[in-house]
């Protein structure tokens, strides 16, 4: 049975608030006190830069150069620690204006009394004593995982029981406290249903005053090497993903940084929507990139490719066909089978003849066998070595043995295939499937052929690993192909978060599942999150109608059931739409979505409206931020971006009709936070829930 929060006296309740706004008080005037000495810290260090900077433009060319030296060494010093000020001073600044969310009162066993602990975004010391804990510190979690009585937190050198005999939670705006409650749930129903009755921000933001227990347990998992996050749609997967890293960042602090996290995600748009959660949470902001990012950087030196086209605009069944297979993972194996055999497939080695001595073939196709790991290229600088050293050893004459470089020439002369193109064209030759490489012009291939192609790069001259990055982020998880998984697991040989819906996969050729996933990270450790905070009761019961298979609850928040509108000419649908922006620019909420199947769908409507709603925006695959107000998009450009109020046009059967578009408009309708609309011309598709019409 559901428990409720703890009911306070109307005297009590005024008591616990007086309690606790004289206890913020005292906590602001003591931030005050250190935004002081951290104001001055800045000045100060600001003032020394600027007379280092001087002293060393002064004296320009005089003195010697040691001591030119360690000026400039002064100066980078100043500027770290002056940086490292700025950051302290902004922290108490935003400190002062929210200092905590919640209080924690914990007795570990064997003491008489409960000490309380104040949790906040940041961490906050006044006279070296610790006033407010970070979120992130394990007694914290406590907060999260636990109702009141027996409780415990793991330290990094011990484990720590005892009770929990206090839980309150506080919202505190512009330094005021707007209320105080106590409660015996791990996260009160009401903050929860207030948190996301919210009208939606600008950009993604922080969730660390809502956390859910579920949701802790992944953003606090140290252990797992590769966690695979399966989440439905509004589960708050890509943000628990994002506090994730800001764990793990607080948690290891003295091995990873910032810097050393990147995020794979679908485009810049989202790219931008999420950019802000890890400075909110006070870390630097991580490394985006995209696929395509990646192959830019990757590809060998006269190999381009085109972007990725529509599939859902792409009538080319030949194409269709291709794309298909390459998503397999019966392609991907037998790509990694040839991959494997490549020293036999690309190389023939031949007797090395170098005045009476010879270095035979056998021996050296032994040696190339010995450096399997490594790229044939590589493998071949090595052998080059080899025989430079067995000529050096076992030549009795004078004469110095040929250059290694020489060698190394004699030995790409034995190659059959000299580039990874010609070796990629060998592969489809050899599998019966010459079609099914169809290059663009020369040197330019598909998108569907670059990862593969960068597979069997690998192998043959090989890819720029990363060694900076230590922890990877997949978003989207849905959509990316077994050998674009293969090549990602060969640049970024780390920890892994892997994120996704696959009852949102948008692309009709991605054929790949969880249990693929799964087969591909095998000791990976998968979590589901079944439950969606972002739409209300009644959109998440109509998406459900459109998708039967999704099993998933919806948190008890109320609001309007979605609309279905019909028109009997595309005028009337088309004004229709132009009077929903009027309205939403005269009403309460932040952000409306206009959600169609495809960019084609989005760039024209946008073009029939534009004129009538001045304040409308297209976001399009070449949109590189997100913003609030008004805007048309496609279903691809929307995944994993929210907005209050969404309405899905061109509803109709000639539209939506085949068992993948059911999926599109899953995604569509789960998008929308609090009002959901969808529109047609004519007949309503067949996939929209029965008995929904108005």
């Amino acid at each position: 049975m559901k428990e409720k929060e703890t009911p306070l006296k109307q005297t009590e309740e005024e008591l616990v608030f007086s309690q606790e706004s004289a206890h913020l008080e005292e906590i602001r005037q003591m931030i005050a006190l250190e935004l002081t000495e951290a104001e001055r810290a800045v000045e100060q260090m600001d003032a020394e830069y600027r007379e280092a900077q001087l002293y060393m433009a002064e004296h320009h060319g005089e003195g010697d150069a040691k001591e030119m030296f360690q000026s400039e060494m002064a100066l980078r010093q100043i500027d770290s620690l002056g940086s490292s000020a700025v950051v302290f001073r902004d922290k108490l600044k935003k400190t002062q204006s929210s200092p905590y969310f919640a209080r924690i009162d914990f007795r570990p066993q064997g003491e008489k009394e409960a000490s309380p602990y104040y949790i906040g975004l940041y961490a906050f010391h006044h006279q070296k004593q610790l006033m407010i804990i970070d979120w992130r510190a394990p007694v914290a979690s406590m907060f999260y995982d636990f109702e009141l009585g027996h409780a415990f937190y793991d330290a990094p050198k011990a484990h720590v029981e005892g009770e929990l005999v206090l839980k309150r939670q506080f919202k505190i705006t512009d330094g005021k406290l707007e209320y105080a409650f106590d409660s015996s749930q791990n996260i009160q129903d009401d903050i929860l249903q207030k948190e996301l009755a919210h009208t939606s921000d600008e950009k993604m933001k922080s969730i660390i005053s809502t956390i859910q227990k579920e949701q802790n347990q992944i953003i606090r998992n140290e252990k797992a090497h590769t966690m695979i996050i399966q989440g439905v749609a509004g589960s708050g997967k890509t943000s628990i993903a994002l506090h994730r890293v800001a764990f793990l960042l607080y948690r290891f602090r003295n091995t990873i940084k910032a810097q050393n996290v990147t995020i794979i995600s679908p485009n810049k748009v989202f790219g931008d929507y999420i950019s802000g959660v890890l400075p909110e949470l006070g870390e630097e902001p991580i490394f985006e990139a995209s696929l395509e990012d990646l192959a830019l950087v990757q590809l060998e030196e006269g190999v381009d490719f085109i972007g990725e086209r529509d599939t859902l605009e792409t009538p080319d069944k030949a194409y269709q066909e291709r794309a298909r297979y390459k998503a397999t993972g019966e392609f991907a194996q037998r790509l990694m089978e040839f991959a494997g055999e490549i020293a036999q497939v690309a190389f023939e080695a031949q007797d090395f003849l170098f005045e009476s001595f010879c270095v035979p073939a056998d021996w050296i196709q032994s040696r190339v066998e010995i450096y399997q790991n490594r790229p044939l290229l590589k493998r071949l600088e090595e052998v080059a070595d080899d025989i430079h050293s067995r000529l050096e050893n076992e030549f009795l004459r004078e004469e110095k043995p040929p250059h290694r470089n020489r060698i190394l020439q004699s030995l790409k002369k034995m190659l059959r295939f000299k580039t990874t193109l010609s070796l990629y064209r060998e592969f489809f030759r050899r599998e019966g499937k010459k079609n099914f490489y169809v290059p663009v012009q020369k040197g330019v291939v598909e998108w569907e052929d670059v990862y593969p192609y960068l597979y069997l790069q690998s192998a043959f001259s090989g890819l720029q690993e990363s060694r900076l990055i230590k922890h990877l982020v997949i978003d989207e998880m849905q959509d990316y192909t077994p050998i674009q998984y293969a090549v990602l697991n060969r640049l970024f040989q780390c920890p892994k978060t892997i994120l996704g819906d696959f009852g949102q996969s948008i692309d009709p050729n991605s054929l790949t599942t969880l249990s693929s996933l799964s087969s591909i990270y095998p000791e990976a450790q998968l979590v589901r999150l079944e439950k969606s905070y972002r739409s209300t009761y009644e959109i998440i019961h109509f998406a459900k109608g459109i998708v039967s298979q999704q099993d998933f609850q919806a948190v008890e928040r109320h609001g309007e059931k979605p609309h279905l509108f019909t028109f009997e000419k595309e005028e009337g649908e088309v004004s229709f739409l132009a009077d929903k922006i009027r309205e939403f620019y005269e009403g309460e909420y932040n952000a409306l979505g206009i959600v169609t199947k495809t960019n084609r769908q989005a760039k024209e409507l946008f073009e029939k409206l534009k004129d009538q709603c001045p304040k409308l925006h297209l976001i399009s695959p070449e949109s590189q931020s997100f913003q609030n107000g008004a805007v048309i998009l496609s279903v691809q450009m929307a995944k994993g971006l929210e907005f209050d109020e969404v309405v899905v046009p061109f509803s109709e059967k000639g539209n939506y009709f085949t068992d993948f578009d059911r999926n599109l408009l899953y995604v569509a309708c789960t998008r929308a936070m609090h009002k959901l609309s969808l529109s047609c011309t004519g007949e309503p598709s067949s996939l929209l829930p029965k008995g929904e019409e108005p």
